[in-house]
């Protein structure tokens, strides 16, 4: 039987576009910076890359299921152009309290619900306890952590409450991307001899260190060029 693979989950707005307010044509897009780098870095490693959105939009009526289809295909035909694919978009229309006629209502769907992330996994077989969050907002936090997801990233400049739920806040998409070179090379260790001695939380940990070490390496390197 096949392996099941592992995905990169990405809230849409605020994290591949930023953020203006129900966005719907594509004159209003701009890229969030390292979205590009980060999707090619992922996908190099073997991870999907899946966008999970809520679309309010929809909901209150401010445009339709086939306006939002269509600025999604020309998103997918931009990261094609760059040698990359979105292998999947998944988006809820609905709201409980301002959804107009038969958008106003609860769904599965809509995070921090989890539908989305366990559709995904059923669809795309894939294995969500290897996969990563990517979002801007509590509601995808907690969406990723009632799916079991192995690490959230929470990129933060748009969430003014604390969210609860064990994340990691990051100020840029470089250092999501740092984080899963270091989990892969993480990972490899995990083979070698010994590695068995080491608890989940120890291995976690690890992580974060050496992605910091990482970072301050890097940092310290652009500092000698400048």
């Amino acid at each position: 039987m096949r392996a099941r693979a592992k995905a990169l989950f990405l809230d849409r707005d605020g994290v591949i576009n930023q953020e203006v307010g129900y966005l719907h044509a594509k004159e209003q897009v701009r890229w969030v910076e390292g979205i590009f780098e980060l999707c090619r870095a992922a996908a190099e490693l073997g991870y999907k890359l899946v966008v999970v959105t809520n679309q309010a939009g929809i909901a209150r009526g401010y445009y339709t299921e086939a306006q939002f289809q269509e600025l999604m295909e020309w998103m997918q035909g931009e990261f094609e152009g760059r040698g990359l694919r979105l292998d999947a978009v998944y988006f809820c229309p609905f709201h409980p309290e301002h959804g107009v006629g038969a958008y106003k209502r609860e769904h599965e769907d809509r995070k921090p619900g989890d539908g989305m992330l366990r559709r995904a996994a059923r669809e795309l077989r894939l294995d969500l306890s290897s996969s990563v969050m990517v979002g801007d907002r509590c509601s995808d936090v907690a969406a990723a952590q009632s799916a079991g997801l192995r690490q959230v990233f929470l990129l933060q400049g748009h969430e003014t409450e604390r969210c609860a739920g064990e994340h990691q806040a990051v100020k840029s998409l470089q250092e999501v991307q740092q984080w899963l070179a270091v989990a892969a090379a993480a990972g490899a260790d995990e083979l070698a001899p010994g590695a068995d001695d080491e608890s989940p939380t120890d291995a976690s940990t690890a992580i974060r260190q050496k992605t910091a070490k990482a970072t301050g390496l890097q940092n310290k390197t652009r500092g000698g060029r400048s």
